[in-house]
């Protein structure tokens, strides 16, 4: 019988709806997970022991009540210290944001209240997450990156300190910690989820995005997240989709692997493990076919990371402009160079942007989903930067939804993952054929300080 803070975000929903576990002990237990392994992982921010057991014990009496209860009722969920929660710091892990408490709260905040869940606390994020790593350690092994943006996320819920978490990306910052730290984690269609509320680094690439240990948890927030937000000027006016009730209904999926780059670019023990997953979906029916990246590949990348750096720099002009000094290196350096870039290398970047998601747009229509590892390599032993993000951001900048799921391990014992990329707002068909290989490759990982 798993421990309370082994169980995913919906078989804790579950398990409380049907009144086998209280939203208290749920809470009690996570809190107690923190006491033992946050001192070694630094993965939050801030956490209200008070507040979060008051909360829990209000989602309590609301459900011994009989009241009306949402599909979060008494979950905890760890939040990325780039969300805005009304009267709480937001400091996006920077001195620059040391006394910036919001007035209002982000609307994925409000939706996740409303569906019941708990604000476990604020989770560690790089410097208003961009470049420069944080101290969150990986919890597999301290001399390896946990990744980035979203390290604390990622961290506590593979160290199981809670069942989900909120993340970001704009490169890569979902995927490839989620990939770091052996979880499964979402990144909707851009625009698919509203991002008000949310310390912004690039207003055309940003995408909120989740982590967790199952694909059923990714639904579950989609389920609640999801829909059109007519004050985010970004945000799809197309409704929400069902992304629950078909999560079983996949049959044996139409693959289109990406060998070009992704294989090409991975080193061997990653090329083996892809082929080794390949060859068990293919064995439980799937078809697999090699596609090939269109030409406008070649320049998306280098275009993306020119795109982020000048609206980064918009947004941060004003603070640069009184305090260089005190942001990061590596951030610093991207706003440098953001603000020197003229309009027409900026506005030759957007259009090369164009015929790349339009491309990408075509290829996925050739599969139910595109595959390819997560990341060229495990977490390397290196923690001066974040990991490799050129995996993740293809997917970022042209918009396609994106989901990682573990696959097992590196003879280095790090993590290792595939990408599933689907066309825009197929989400629904994306998650069911996600959970179709998971449970074909059924791998299941839990860290060493974790077990």
């Amino acid at each position: 019988m798993p421990q309370t803070h082994e169980l995913s975000a919906a078989q804790l929903a579950r398990q409380i709806r049907k009144k086998k576990i209280t939203p208290v002990e749920v809470a009690q237990s996570l809190l107690e997970r923190m006491d033992s392994l946050e001192p070694q992982l630094d993965a939050w921010v801030r956490v209200n022991r008070e507040a979060v057991l008051a909360d829990a014990e209000q989602r309590q009496v609301e459900l011994e009540s009989g009241a009306a209860t949402g599909p979060l009722h008494g979950v905890p969920i760890g939040i990325k210290d780039i969300y805005n929660i009304a009267g709480t710091p937001t400091t996006a892990g920077s001195i620059v944001y040391a006394d910036y408490v919001p007035d209002e709260t982000a609307v994925t905040i409000d939706l996740l209240q409303k569906a019941g869940a708990i604000m476990l606390g604020k989770t560690v994020t790089t410097e208003f997450a961009c470049l420069d790593p944080s101290h969150t350690k990986n919890p597999w092994n301290s001399a390896h990156t946990p990744g980035g943006s979203s390290s604390g996320s990622a961290v506590s819920v593979a160290a199981r300190m809670c069942p989900i978490a909120m993340g970001s990306q704009t490169v890569g910052s979902v995927l490839r910690p989620a990939s770091y730290n052996g979880i499964t984690g979402l990144k909707p269609t851009y625009g698919r989820v509203s991002r008000r509320g949310v310390v912004p680094v690039s207003w055309s690439l940003d995408t909120v995005g989740w982590m967790g240990r199952s694909v059923e948890d990714m639904a579950l927030l989609l389920q609640v997240l999801a829909g059109p937000d007519e004050l985010d000027p970004v945000a799809s006016r197309l409704p929400a989709g069902d992304y629950l009730s078909g999560l079983e209904s996949a049959k044996p999926p139409k693959i289109g692997l990406i060998a070009s780059f992704f294989m090409e670019e991975s080193d061997v023990e990653t090329q083996k493990l892809t082929t080794a997953v390949l060859e068990q979906l293919t064995s439980a029916g799937a078809s697999v076919m090699e596609v090939t990246l269109p030409d406008s590949f070649n320049t998306a990348f280098q275009d993306q990371l020119l795109i982020m750096g000048v609206e980064a720099a918009a947004f941060h002009k004003p603070m640069y402009e009184k305090q260089a000094q005190d942001y990061r290196p590596k951030l610093r350096e991207m706003l440098r160079q953001g603000l020197e870039t003229d309009a027409v290398t900026y506005t030759r970047a957007l259009e090369r942007r164009l015929r790349f998601t339009a491309d990408m747009k075509l290829l996925a229509e050739q599969a139910d989903v595109l595959l390819t590892p997560s990341t060229p390599t495990a977490p390397l032993a290196d923690l001066t930067n974040t990991g490799d993000t050129r995996f993740q951001g293809p997917w970022t900048s042209c918009g396609l939804p994106t989901i990682t799921l573990p696959t097992g391990l590196a003879e280095s014992g790090l993590p290792m993952g595939i990408q599933l990329i689907a066309s825009p707002f197929e989400e629904a068909r994306l998650l069911a054929v996600a959970r179709w290989c998971e449970k074909i490759i059924d791998v299941q990982l839990v860290p060493p300080t974790s077990s």
